[in-house]
């Protein structure tokens, strides 16, 4: 072999590990064969005392320990890491990072108060700094926790960007705009959106970011659309984020939220939806169409939160509709940690249907790995560990009194499996988390900042709000 012909020397070695190479789309109605039936698809690959090599950003080998050579391992970092558990970086497919500020200040109140009391009259206050330091503090979370890409959905997204940029995570991101704000919100968002996809080496991507149905008009939702096409990209949006909305909708329009996103085009421009929690039966006419580029979003612990209706992903799944999971933002979900998100959404669902069957860990793995990247477009290079994906990688200790003995590991890692077993967090080929601490960052400056900035961010005794819901 000439030297032209010899592959690319490997940067990193990740060795002796339990690999979650990928999943499968469960095939529909599987609920109807027994638990024990040896038809009953296992969409969970797992490669156990294997290797994986990084070229760059990106995976360009896994395979059996003991076939790693000497030529392997000359030029390239190694992470020994004996019984670990490698899966793919976790995808928060809904999340609004910056409100990691808000976290706990809206408690025990109903959805309308939520809004109208409590968070839209803070978030008055917010300026660029607490913008940039509630991001900064969400991508340590998240990248602690093992989450190594997020779709973000907020305001002064150039704030988000830099702390996305400056923390080595991934992120699609959309500039959220309200009707209310005149040509000037969704130009802005469109301005973002064309600026910055792409940027940080690839690993920023972006949506335009219309709010939700019942805060931005028909109208503009058309032009969103347009405007998606022309530049390249999809929606992040909020639509029947309860069964309340859809039925307001329907007896105010005699649409749901699901068609007003089909008949102004949104849906053929590619959308993802977050929530959709109001989506029913007659809702599949207007998406499966669509399926190739829309997907939608659940955040199952805020829902139990809210008393809201679950996404109905039976319902879904069977419709071909991808399902990713998120976590919401912290001031109604309270942590951006994807596992309590993974085992919130699993036993909701079971509890939902009154079929134990239903939803194994098996598919909840496939939501959280696969699923979620095919929901923000990416299931070519992320959610999964293969060559040619993009080495986005987490490793996980399972020697914990909790995850002992091991007797199924997808359940554990649904089930079981707590943030804090998080060791090593890999993106774009770069460790960004080493023995479970952040690479070369300190906190503590910026927790100190946000605390002493917290009451005239809290404060709402101006009477002065960025909204009202009444969808």
């Amino acid at each position: 072999m000439t030297t032209e012909q010899r592959p690319p020397s490997v940067d990193l070695v990740i060795r002796r590990v339990t690999v979650l190479a990928g999943t499968r789309r469960p095939v529909a109605a599987y609920p109807d064969l027994p638990v024990d039936d040896p038809g009953r698809p296992e969409p969970v690959d797992f490669l156990h005392d294997h290797a994986i090599g990084v070229v760059g950003a990106d995976i360009a080998w896994i395979k059996p320990d003991g076939e790693v050579s000497t030529a392997d391992l000359e030029t390239a970092r190694v992470i020994d890491a004996p019984g670990r558990i490698a899966m793919p970086g976790m995808i928060n497919t809904h999340s609004h990072s910056s409100m990691t500020y808000f976290r706990g200040s809206a408690e025990d109140v109903p959805t309308a108060s939520w809004f109208n009391d409590h968070i839209w009259p803070m978030e008055v206050n917010l300026t660029e700094r607490d913008v940039s330091l509630g991001a900064r503090l969400a991508v340590a979370e998240m990248l602690l926790a093992g989450v190594t890409t997020v779709a973000d959905h907020y305001f002064s997204m150039e704030q988000i960007a830099a702390a996305i940029d400056e923390g080595g995570m991934r992120a699609v991101l959309a500039e959220t705009f309200f009707s209310s704000q005149g040509a000037a919100g969704l130009d802005r968002s469109a301005a973002f959106a064309a600026e910055w996809n792409g940027r940080a080496d690839g690993r920023i991507t972006t949506m335009l970011g219309p709010h939700a149905v019942y805060t931005v008009d028909d109208a503009d939702l058309v032009r969103t659309a347009d405007t998606a096409r022309s530049i390249g990209v999809r929606s992040h949006v909020h639509a029947s984020e309860t069964m309340h909305q859809t039925e307001s909708s329907l007896a105010r329009r005699g649409v749901t939220p699901i068609q007003v996103l089909h008949d102004t085009g949104m849906l053929d421009a590619g959308a993802l939806i977050a929530h959709g929690t109001g989506i029913v039966e007659s809702d599949l006419a207007w998406l499966t169409p669509y399926s190739d580029r829309v997907g939608v979003a659940c955040c199952a612990k805020v829902y139990q939160k809210h008393t809201h209706t679950t996404t109905p992903i039976r319902l879904l799944h069977d419709a071909g509709i991808t399902v990713g999971i998120g976590t919401d933002g912290c001031a109604s979900h309270n942590t951006l940690d994807m596992f309590e998100s993974v085992r919130t959404m699993a036993l909701v669902q079971k509890s939902d249907a009154r079929d134990a069957t239903w939803m194994p860990s098996s598919h909840s793995l496939d939501l959280l790995t696969r699923q979620s990247a095919a929901a923000i477009g990416r299931e070519h290079d992320l959610g999964a560990l293969r060559p040619g994906f993009k080495a986005d990688i987490v490793l996980i200790d399972p020697r914990k009194p909790h995850l002992q003995p091991m007797n199924d590991l997808a359940a554990a890692l649904v089930l079981s499996v707590r943030s804090s077993d998080v060791e090593t967090v890999i993106v774009d080929g770069r460790v960004v988390v080493d023995g479970g601490r952040l690479v070369g960052v300190d906190l503590d400056p910026l927790m100190v900042e946000m605390n002493e900035r917290l009451p005239g961010l809290t404060d709402r005794s101006h009477g002065t709000t960025i909204q009202t819901y009444a969808p």
